[in-house]
């Protein structure tokens, strides 16, 4: 009975330090961008090549993470509700018909805070737990 116990307590402690060690994806800005959040319907669109500007006239360029990044899968489950399968299928068909090409990618987390933070009209998603947010970022509210 104790083997079972202590069996189901170290299950207990492993999916709990698995949830906290999960990636806490945000949406984030450049700090000179005035923008304070989005639709997911408008989040949506820019990532999956729809819209390139909001209702307002800005425009903005999404920057994409790879896929094999742990945020990306996170993200696109998340907030725009689809598997990195979905969104590999989208593209494809719009690639092949010569309708769009998909946002820009690169490697990480770093590398979107990067990119973002020294373009005003760039838009992309982190891991907050391996890239803090800064002075250079602004984090938006996605409702």
């Amino acid at each position: 009975m104790l083997k079972r116990l202590t069996g189901v307590a170290c299950g207990l402690l492993l999916s709990l330090l698995t949830s906290i060690a999960a990636a806490e994806v945000v949406v984030v800005v450049s700090a000179d961008n005035a923008l304070d959040s989005l639709s997911r319907a408008q989040l949506s669109d820019l990532y999956l090549g729809r819209s390139v500007s909001l209702p307002n006239g800005e425009s903005l360029t999404p920057i994409d993470q790879s896929d094999r990044s742990p945020a990306h899968e996170q993200f696109y489950q998340e907030y725009l509700g689809r598997s990195p399968a979905q969104i590999k299928s989208h593209w494809s068909r719009l690639i092949f018909t010569g309708r769009g090409q998909p946002p820009r990618s690169v490697s990480d987390s770093q590398a979107v805070a990067d990119v973002v933070s020294d373009d005003r009209t760039a838009i992309g998603y982190i891991d907050s737990n391996q890239v803090p947010v800064d002075n250079t970022l602004r984090v938006l509210d996605i409702e």
